[in-house]
């Protein structure tokens, strides 16, 4: 064991985490067909259809009025419940669990949602090309737990930041949820000055709050990132599979 992790798990540290972090879902403002003008195949759309609503947390379902609604429970079942309901693969995960990811900013939640939707969703579903547009929402959550930290170890053990094989850091995560720990915290691959947190127990998030809407367009040489559909955020380049 300790020489598949190669001394990782050597003289860790624990963040005593007390901070809201930023989590970055998909959010359908508008009932639109979001695919219609990228191929003029009724069964194309519906492919691309599938493979988002497979990635989107489903709304509360209830036989009572819209307006009657638990709204507070809903919230808490898709910004928090969500991904320990429906387990997937993922960069700490084998999918044989679930894990919830976050970010220290809403600025590091746009690079890792952005990326994840282009070179996963979109290229999943063949739809990567320019006029490909979503719209998400960010939300605060509130995160008390002692977390590993792996930030002071990824310069010793690059597989920890590795682009695209999470191999090693599936293994990690399984570790780490077999023992019970709460979650870690490490540095964003794709935005180097920020940090990302995979928590393995809801009950160490609490109070989610909303932030903002975003929207994503793919252009030609990037990915446009409005605020509220009209201010521009961001360009990031395209990451595809790296």
């Amino acid at each position: 064991m300790d020489s598949l992790f190669n001394g990782l798990f050597e003289n860790l540290a624990l963040v005593d985490t007390h901070q809201d972090l930023a989590r970055n879902i998909i959010s359908l403002i508008n009932s639109e067909n979001l695919f219609d003008d990228l191929s003029e195949s009724p069964k194309d759309w519906e492919t691309a259809q599938m493979v988002e609503l497979d990635h989107k947390p489903s709304p509360l379902e209830s036989p009572v009025p819209v307006i009657h609604r638990p709204f507070e429970d809903a919230l808490w079942d898709n910004v928090i419940e969500y991904p320990f309901k429906h387990w997937m693969r993922s960069r700490y995960s084998d999918g044989s669990f679930g894990v919830w990811y976050g970010a220290d900013s809403l600025e590091t939640s746009i690079y890792e949602s952005a990326h994840h939707w282009y070179a996963g969703l979109l290229s999943d579903a063949g739809f990567t090309q320019p006029g490909a547009y979503v719209e998400r929402r960010a939300y605060w959550v509130r995160c008390d737990a002692a977390l590993i930290n792996l930030k002071q170890k990824v310069l010793s053990h690059p597989q920890l930041m590795d682009l695209n094989d999470y191999s090693y850091t599936q293994s990690v995560g399984a570790r780490l949820h077999h023992e019970g720990h709460p979650g870690l915290t490490t540095r964003s691959t794709r935005n180097l000055s920020g940090d990302t947190f995979a928590i393995l127990k809801a009950q160490v998030l609490t109070t989610p709050r909303h932030a903002a809407h975003y929207s994503y367009e793919v252009t030609e040489e990037s990915i446009v990132v409005k605020l509220d559909g009209k201010s521009l955020l961001l360009k990031i380049q395209h990451l595809g599979k790296e």
